[in-house]
């Protein structure tokens, strides 16, 4: 069986992937030159090895067709990362979700100070989004200093956490997240209902809203 790697033996070689035998030997003879480490001038062992690697496997017809199948797999699997990174919205629904997890962590650090963490399968019950999705945005806060994993493995916002919440008026409406909090805060014994303060941090933005139109 031929060992398949995901490097990239074309770019290696600075060639195209419809390159003939002929090409590839030429290029070869060229960089290896340079790059060999008797060169006094050029000479570079790690580049020079990663040049004769790729030749190895495109000068070797059974291993360059199994590389070519993987190669493909691996073009199409990087423009999809375009696709979605050129998507309008993409940036605008990545926030919106990262907004969504500081004001769920908001509500439950004010319901219970000792006792504020969620885990990601709450978050992706109440914010709609994937558990792999979901991942990044959890590394962003945390990377941020916006939140933390609890002792028992859950996530809890912090006192920056806190303070970029007021400072940016971040909460989300009542009717469209706090309902999905009480329906995923079982295992505290209760739902958690806002407090009257928490009431009237979360309709802000809807009563903002309403007066703009």
């Amino acid at each position: 069986m031929v060992n398949v790697s995901t490097n990239d033996y074309y770019e290696d070689l600075q060639i195209s992937p419809n390159a003939d035998m002929e090409m590839i030997e030429r290029v070869f003879r060229i960089l290896a030159k340079r790059y060999h480490p008797d060169n006094a001038e050029t000479g570079n062992t790690e580049k020079f090895n990663v040049l004769y690697k790729a030749y190895q496997v495109l000068s070797d017809p059974e291993k360059r067709a199994a590389f070519d199948a993987k190669y493909e797999q691996m073009r199409t699997e990087r423009w999809k990362i375009v696709e979605e990174a050129s998507q309008s919205d993409g940036f605008e629904q990545d926030e919106r979700i990262r907004q969504g997890v500081l004001s769920l962590l908001y509500v439950a650090r004010r319901q219970d100070a000792l006792n504020p963490g969620m885990g990601i399968m709450e978050f992706e019950k109440v914010l709609g989004c994937p558990q792999h999705h979901m991942e990044f945005h959890l590394w962003y806060l945390k990377e941020k200093g916006w939140i933390v994993r609890t002792d028992t493995g859950g996530y809890a916002i912090t006192a920056d956490g806190v303070d970029k919440m007021a400072k940016n008026d971040l909460l989300l409406r009542k009717d469209r997240l706090l309902p999905g909090i009480g329906e995923t805060s079982e295992r505290r014994g209760a739902s958690i209902d806002p407090s009257p303060d928490d009431k009237t941090l979360l309709s802000s933005e809807g009563e903002q809203e309403s007066t703009k139109r």
